[in-house]
């Protein structure tokens, strides 16, 4: 059987779907595990070993019909869906099509699952393997972690890269800051307070503190190196999101706002510091990393935080490192 399983907006909301691929590869026999994911997921879905195929979806319609019926897709599931996916799947002949009971999407899918994300009574990644539990009621929703594992080797190799690139000699606890605001993340630190929770932690005993960078990220970069005033690494990521993935298994905590290397992360199962929205809907009870619940440390930051919240965090990250 060839099991497609579509999510193809960013990089969080695939990472949070990743369960689902991993579930179904080891769980369900003699199936094909697919993949339809947007361009920015395209090469990491590739280099993920449960994923045994992968789609891109295609804007026009047409093309994204002919990919998809080049597979010969049996049954889909959806995580998220919209309008043109879902009549995608229709015309591209996949007999069983499962998706949430959402939006005018819903009326192109013949198995429709009643969810009400909007009512958080669980996680995304849970939301997205009831999916798969309503498809095969035999499948157990749990999966072992980290969810992206990468060998010693890979790990240090990756890590190496990264110290020649700077020029560090010595062994150090890596502490990574990730600024930069996400899709669904509505609820973020102050840049000036990312940069005291990088100094005061600067301070600690083999401690190197690097601040990651996406292409959307260059003003917030342009702010953090005019404001540093002490010993920090400013790291503009070159890497795919499978070696990025690898460094950060070096790290020792991550702290960022919800977003794409928040779950990247969280995949690799590291120790997390995040920063969620103040309403329900952008709250860790929906968007928490795949990680340990031990692992995580989630913080709903309202608009107008005060000083006790931010020495809280600050506390926090002292007792990690």
């Amino acid at each position: 059987m060839n099991l497609l399983i579509t999510r193809h907006d960013k990089i969080g909301d695939f990472v949070l779907t990743l369960p689902t691929y991993k579930v179904a590869h080891e769980q369900m026999k003699n199936v094909k595990v697919i993949a339809l994911v947007s361009k920015v997921n395209y090469n990491f879905a590739k280099s993920i070993k449960f994923i045994d195929d992968v789609i891109l979806y295609d804007e026009d319609i047409f093309t994204l019909i002919k990919n998809i019926k080049e597979k010969n897709i049996d049954v889909s599931i959806s995580a998220f869906t919209d309008t043109k996916l879902a009549l995608a799947l229709l015309l591209s002949g996949v007999k069983k099509r499962y998706a949430p009971a959402t939006k005018i999407a819903q009326i192109f899918s013949n198995h429709r699952v009643k969810q009400r994300r909007s009512q958080v009574k669980k996680t995304e990644a849970q939301y997205n393997l009831e999916l798969l539990t309503t498809f095969d009621n035999n499948i157990k929703p749990e999966f072992n972690k980290p969810l992206l594992d990468y060998s010693t080797e890979e790990k240090i190799e990756q890590l190496n890269c990264f110290k020649n690139q700077f020029n560090i000699q010595n062994e150090y606890k890596y502490i990574g800051f990730h600024p930069g605001f996400g899709g669904s993340s509505d609820g973020n630190l102050v840049i000036d307070d990312y940069i005291a929770l990088a100094r005061c932690i600067s301070k600690e005993e083999n401690v190197k503190v690097v601040f990651t960078f996406g292409p959307d990220d260059l003003e917030n970069k342009k702010y953090i190196e005019d404001h540093i005033d002490f010993d920090v690494i400013l790291f503009e990521s070159k890497l795919s999101l499978l070696n990025f993935c690898k460094l950060l298994s070096n790290f020792e905590v991550f702290v960022s706002t919800s977003t794409g290397p928040m779950h990247l992360a969280g995949s690799v199962n590291i120790k997390t510091i995040s920063f969620f929205g103040d309403s329900l809907f952008a709250s860790a009870k929906r968007w928490a990393t795949i990680s340990q619940t031990q692992n995580q440390n989630n913080y709903s930051i309202p608009v107008d935080y005060d000083e006790s919240l931010y020495k809280k965090i600050e506390n926090r990250l002292k007792e990690i490192v």
